[in-house]
């Protein structure tokens, strides 16, 4: 039997201290392959499929929560509850005055007797009805029909920002969910390099600190993970508020649809935007009722009117004579002469309001269009964005990680190369994930723009 040794001191150490390094690497990564190993029955490896984290959860449906926060959102419901004020205040605002019912006794003498001494005396019963100065009456039901039509308006509107709150929120949900997949899944892949790069270090390929460039990447993921696992709870807080619970209730489990393309002319967006959003429904309710309000102010000018009729009884004489009983009719009218310091200033001041109603108008008008450029540019973005990562970047990327894979094997590629093909893919997909949530969410902000009712999300279904 033929033994070898080392030719000098110096090769002993260094086999030793190799040694040495190698099962100290072993023992760091023990846990490693101990969580590798309970995670292979739950995660996919390389090359496998994607999965959804909502796998064997049932993913909540964008309509359900829909229809749950049309339900049962306070913001929602009190605005239902004004509404429906405004529409119990249009019948009263043309009704007449209350009648006045008087009753007394008519030029009765201090003396005793005194219903049957005097021939004026009498006992008298009138009624006095006032009627408006024809047209004021129309003119203030159209005022509370304006009214009640803005609220109307404003009501639809409140509506569509709370499910546009709730997409958006739905939306951020869904995006840690699947980043929270996306990380799990890197995680995986960064621990099944940190094995490999252990692997060629023991058969004397690779160096030490390619494992440890590894490790190092696994902790960032992991430390990712407790971000998106921060962040979770708090976007699910403001889910639940949006959707008016008292308390967490069921699971939320929202997922990201893949990208429908929707017809996005800017034009014909805007010229819907200005015949349906609510907001500037609203506006023009205004502007009409302040110009109702500015008649009704220039009708003060002309008088109303006060009919009164009254019955006097009269009782026999001392005599034992009769006296007929009386009837009286009057008419009177009120005297507009305080012009200059009451009927005045108030048509003034209905002028102004009507002015400012038209500036809001022009001014909201004015942001929408800018919004919808703004949102439909970033729609566009995040649609070509995301369909070039899908198409070009993403499968080069994944093909770079799949070579240099194969060529560190055999050791024609440093580790460096092969980790950075990695987490250049991990970015994409990232990007990718991120390009199609924002995307869905200038959709639902275009659709709050162009006052696209609730159950008009066809892109989101």
């Amino acid at each position: 039997m033929i033994v070898s040794f080392p030719e000098s001191a110096s090769q002993v150490f260094a086999i030793i201290r190799k040694g040495v390094t190698a099962v100290w690497l072993l023992g760091l990564l023990m846990p490693l392959d101990l969580r590798a190993e309970t995670a292979n029955h739950a995660h996919p490896r390389i090359g496998q499929q994607d999965r959804l984290l909502t796998e064997g959860q049932q993913v909540t449906p964008l309509a359900t929560l829909i229809s749950e926060v049309l339900q049962n959102n306070p913001e929602i419901q009190a605005a239902l509850r004004e509404r429906e004020a405004a529409q119990q205040r249009i019948s009263p605002a043309e009704a007449l005055d209350d009648p006045m019912l008087e009753a007394g006794v008519v030029n009765a003498p201090l003396a005793s007797s005194p219903f049957n001494r005097d021939d004026m005396t009498m006992k008298m019963i009138g009624l006095s009805q006032r009627f408006p100065f024809p047209g004021k009456r129309g003119l203030r039901k159209e005022v509370a029909s304006r009214d009640a039509q803005a609220i109307d308006h404003g009501y639809q509107e409140t509506v569509n920002r709370i499910v546009r709150d709730l997409k958006v929120t739905y939306l951020d949900l869904g995006l840690t969910l699947e980043m929270t997949k996306l990380v799990e899944k890197n995680k995986l892949i960064l621990e099944d390099f940190t094995h490999l790069a252990v692997d060629h270090y023991q058969a004397g390929m690779g160096a030490q600190a390619d494992a440890f460039k590894a490790q190092t990447q696994v902790s960032r993921m992991q430390d990712e993970l407790l971000r998106l696992a921060r962040e979770r709870p708090v976007i699910e807080a403001e889910l639940i508020r949006v959707l008016g619970r008292h308390y967490g209730g069921g699971s939320l489990n929202p997922t990201i649809h893949p990208m429908q393309e929707v017809s996005l002319n800017l034009d014909s967006l805007r010229e819907t935007a200005f015949a349906q959003r609510p907001q500037l429904l609203a506006l023009q309710s205004l502007v009409a009722r302040n110009q109702k309000t500015l008649e009704l102010a220039r009708k003060d000018y002309y008088p109303d009117f006060d009919v009164r009729l009254s019955y006097g009884q009269r009782d026999s004489m001392l005599d034992g004579s009769q006296r007929p009983d009386m009837v009286t009719m009057t008419v009177a009218i009120n005297l507009p002469v305080w012009r200059a310091n009451k009927i005045e200033p108030r048509i003034a001041e209905s002028l102004a309001m009507h002015q400012q109603a038209l500036d809001l108008y022009q001014a909201q008008s004015n942001e929408i269009a800018a919004k919808l450029r703004q949102q439909v540019a970033t729609a566009e973005q995040n649609f070509k964005s995301a369909r070039l990562y899908r198409t070009a970047i993403l499968p080069q990327a994944r093909l770079a990680v799949e070579s240099s894979q194969a060529a560190y094997k055999v050791n024609r590629v440093d580790f460096l190369t092969l980790l950075d093909n990695q987490m250049t893919v991990f970015n994409y997909e990232i990007s990718l994930i991120t390009a199609i949530a924002n995307y869905h969410k200038a959709l639902a902000e275009i659709d709050l723009l162009i006052g696209k009712s609730p159950d008009e999300f066809a892109h989101l279904r």
